[in-house]
């Protein structure tokens, strides 16, 4: 069972490849080839994040080892940090556990990515098309992934009462699909992909901060431990950092143009807090 995870947690990060890239000329479109067009690249962009890991150089590999040997060390003390968060429930806000619980639901997920990407498809708006399908592409990646993740792994959840370390591997109750996080992977997926456009710090961080709300209710609520948590995050990111790698060839609008740019995510747990730290 270690080595089904160890191996869930290198596949889940996947990191960019350094490439030069292009972007197809398509002349003048109907909305009818604008949608296909976008459809085809939601699912290529998916088989692309997926296919990062046959591409791995010794940086990536590097990277990998990290997310390992964090989600490794939180969850040694997945239990401490389940009591502490247990403990401090009652003052949290009504609102932010709801929030969490509702904004994470896949359909309210596609509700909304769904509405962005129709709004820049109908209006003609390449860059808010390219947003809905990373949007789009980037939960599906991300939700196909973590489902068959949480099934294979059948952790057991905080709320089952059988601790951190119980798994039952195609178990098929819903206690034993506790990683990683469903809530937690698509709503900082939407996060991160929405920061992308904006260069505020600022805005960067509310939209951050509003991204991770879902993962910490899922803690507060007994529903994960703080590892499923952090591999989602981890998971979100890597993935619509490769499949916005692969839009860059698909259309004009970028986001990355700057790749002397690094940017970087940290996220962070203790006992007593959990964040997440964007450099750029």
């Amino acid at each position: 069972m270690r080595n089904i995870i160890l191996l869930v947690i290198l596949l889940s990060a996947l990191p960019l490849q350094a490439q030069q890239t292009f972007t197809i000329d398509r002349g003048e479109t109907n909305l009818w080839q604008d949608f296909t067009y976008d459809m085809g690249n939601v699912f290529q962009g998916v088989g692309f994040a997926y296919s990062r890991p046959l591409y791995w150089d010794g940086g990536d590999a590097l990277i990998a080892g990290g997310v390992a040997a964090t989600t490794l060390g939180i969850f040694v003390i997945d239990d401490d940090i389940n009591r502490e968060f247990r403990s401090h429930r009652d003052e949290i806000p009504s609102i932010l556990l709801d929030y969490g619980n509702y904004a994470g639901a896949p359909q309210n997920n596609y509700g909304l990515t769904g509405a962005i990407y129709l709004t820049g498809l109908f209006t003609r708006n390449e860059k808010l098309r390219r947003t809905g399908v990373l949007l789009i592409s980037s939960a599906t990646a991300t939700g196909f992934f973590q489902q068959l993740t949480k099934s294979a792994t059948g952790r057991a959840r905080p709320s089952g009462g059988f601790g951190k370390n119980h798994f039952k591997p195609f178990g098929g109750e819903s206690v034993y699909r506790s990683f990683p996080s469903g809530h937690a992977v698509l709503t900082f997926t939407n996060a991160h992909v929405i920061a992308k456009q904006f260069d505020n710090a600022w805005v960067k961080a509310g939209i951050y901060a509003v991204g991770v709300i879902p993962g910490l209710s899922r803690i507060y609520d007994n529903q994960h431990w703080a590892s499923d948590v952090f591999l989602s995050w981890a998971l979100s990111y890597f993935m619509v950092e490769a499949i916005d790698l692969y839009l860059d060839r698909k259309y004009e609008q970028k986001y990355n143009d700057d790749r002397t740019k690094k940017t970087s995510l940290d996220l962070n747990f203790s006992l007593t807090s959990i964040g997440v730290s964007y450099s750029f």
